[in-house]
């Protein structure tokens, strides 16, 4: 139903299941809010988004007052700044206040309200309690002393991605965000980096290696390379003050160049070997279960290029985790590559490779560590370094970024296809797949009209759609007729929407791609903050302008990833790309 109200003396018709907060916008007024996120977290907390009603004695909470008929709202008065600048200094007095030494000095919300409110000085005592930093995980870092208690994490983590890992124990002064465990590494945490995205402060953060790259890049005995993963390019402009959906590929590399690696190469090089090794085991598991009829073959197959869903499905769906793909991800199948062919390739012990990744994802973090990851004889990848984190880097260089002009990676790793690009968004790895598996089985060439399945790349939600295919190869013959069913979940709350649908036999798949993040890796966790869906979009035209400007748009049409299997590898899924390229996983279930 439709009222009428007026908010500073501005009438406005809205419905009744409209905010205050939200109204307020419509007229261009933006109420101050430090809980809040649309559509994940209204639970009027902090109580900073106070406003005045009329006829009403106390000052309300605008982001959970719905609008009424004849509502007059008062969204500023001396009243109101008086009470905000107090709620402020309370929250401040339980918050360790090292702002100079702060990660989040300048981009924190806590900080920006104080100085836009005057708090600058201190009239309560400081209420600080036991503060604890756990860093036992290899992603995240929580620091209790910071935190304001504004549960935005818990939302994130609990209804966004249903893990579950964290929660608020006591009460009052003595309530506290934990995993219940003695430590963040020992709990069901996926290492998303999800949190950490919406904390308001700096009490969840990812781990920070940049010292470890600093001292590789300054020491002469060490060759130190570097791999971009596709959506760091749509993104990495914003931490240089330049607007999303910018897509800098050219300054990227130029700016790598400037702070000393030896050589910058392209995720999307893997991310198109990915396809050739991920799509050949699909179409081996299909053989097994429709030619030669074999139950044990385990179906739907899942994609494996996201280490946070994997884990997440280690953890709630172990009996599962062999219906993942085996083919590593593109991180971890580079810095193989590397430590083998590379470094026999230009003569360099491996011993003295150094491997840095640009990730979008904390949860790389976690995957470079993992003990699977070791196939070339040494740890694949040696650091991972968040978007937010290369940005700080060249902030710290005074790298001038946005004046720098266009470079290009270095080959043979650096030659990548349209195909990898779109692995940065939801339903994006399946396309790339799509796309070669049916020039394979088929033998006909893909028009550029027909690349984009329709209804499969997108920033929300389930998606699912069907091929069937006719006229394959005499090699594929068994495949015709057979319509596959494929899917793309991001999210990883919409994971468990579909891994229950599975379970209970109300969906049937034959390929699905899962990714941990909304929207995919373009709002990965470690991506700049904030990123709402207007954001997500502009990276995800971004990421889907560079695929559309390439000449080659299908993995298999990479020439350096198909001389890699000439010169090195031999075919897809053979026995010595299955030894480098492709992983196993642990059911570790629920703790």
């Amino acid at each position: 139903m439709n009222v009428t109200i007026s908010i500073d003396g501005i009438n406005i018709e809205v419905t009744d299941s409209t905010t205050i907060l939200e109204a307020a916008l419509q007229v261009g007024i933006k109420i101050p809010t430090l809980c809040f996120m649309k559509d994940l977290h209204k639970e009027g907390i902090c109580r900073i988004c106070l406003v005045e009603v009329a006829g009403r004695p106390a000052l309300m909470p605008s982001c959970v007052l719905y609008a009424t008929e004849g509502m007059k709202i008062i969204t500023d008065s001396p009243v109101i700044r008086r009470v905000r600048k107090t709620t402020l200094e309370l929250i401040l007095s339980n918050h360790v206040k090292d702002c100079l030494n702060c990660e989040r000095s300048t981009n924190c919300e806590l900080q920006e309200l104080a100085n836009r409110f005057g708090v600058d000085s201190w009239r309560f005592d400081e209420q600080i309690e036991n503060r604890t930093i756990d860093d036992t995980s290899y992603s995240i870092v929580r620091d209790s002393g910071k935190c304001i208690l504004c549960r935005r994490c818990i939302s994130a983590c609990s209804e966004m991605q249903s893990v579950n890992s964290i929660g608020i124990i006591s009460r009052g002064s003595h309530s506290m965000v934990t995993s219940g465990l003695d430590s963040l590494a020992d709990s069901v945490c996926v290492n998303c980096g999800q949190c950490a995205a919406v904390c308001p402060v700096n009490a969840i953060y990812e781990k920070d290696e940049i010292g470890f790259v600093e001292k590789a890049l300054s020491d002469p005995d060490k060759f130190v390379v570097v791999q971009t993963a596709p959506a760091i390019r749509a993104a990495l402009g914003e931490t240089q003050g330049l607007p999303p959906g910018t897509c800098v590929t050219g300054k990227m590399v130029s700016a790598l160049k400037i702070m000393g690696f030896k050589a910058i190469f392209d995720t999307n090089f893997t991310a198109d070997l990915t396809i050739l090794e991920e799509g050949t085991e699909l179409l081996q598991r299909l053989e097994k279960a429709i030619q030669f009829k074999d139950p044990s073959v385990k179906l739907p197959m899942f994609t494996s290029c996201s280490p946070g869903w994997v884990k997440f499905l280690e953890h709630n769906y172990p009996d599962y985790t062999d219906n993942l793909s085996t083919a590593k991800s593109p991180q971890q199948m580079m810095g193989t590559i590397i430590k083998t062919y590379y470094s026999e390739k230009k003569g360099i012990p491996p011993e003295k490779i150094v491997v840095v990744s640009i990730m979008p994802c904390t949860a790389k973090k976690f995957e470079a560590r993992r003990p699977e990851m070791t196939s070339s004889g040494f740890q694949d990848v040696d650091f991972v370094l968040t978007t937010r984190q290369l940005g700080k880097m060249l902030d710290k260089r005074g790298v001038d970024f946005i004046n720098l002009p266009d470079s290009s990676f270095d080959d043979p790793l650096g030659r990548s296809t349209g195909a990898a690009d779109i692995f940065a968004s939801s339903g994006g790895v399946m396309e790339a797949a799509l796309r070669t598996v049916y020039e394979l089985v088929t033998g006909r060439e893909l028009p550029a009209e027909k690349l984009h399945v329709n209804g499969l790349m997108d920033i929300h939600g389930i998606r699912e759609v069907s091929l069937t295919f006719e006229n394959c190869l005499e090699r594929y013959t068994w495949l015709n007729g057979v319509t596959a069913i494929v899917g793309a979940a991001s999210g990883l709350g919409n994971a468990r929407k579909v891994m229950e649908k599975i379970i209970s036999g109300e969906k049937s798949y034959h390929f699905i791609e899962f990714m941990a993040c909304p929207g995919g890796c373009i709002s990965g966790g470690g991506q700049p903050r904030l990123t709402d869906d207007i954001v997500r979009m502009k990276r995800f035209n971004a990421i889907k302008k560079e695929d559309e400007g390439k000449k080659l748009r299908k993995s298999h049409e990479n020439p350096s990833v198909m001389d890699l299997y000439t010169a090195y590898l031999g075919s897809p899924c053979s026995d010595k790309a299955h030894h480098l390229l492709h992983t196993h996983y642990t059911k570790r279930g629920l703790l």
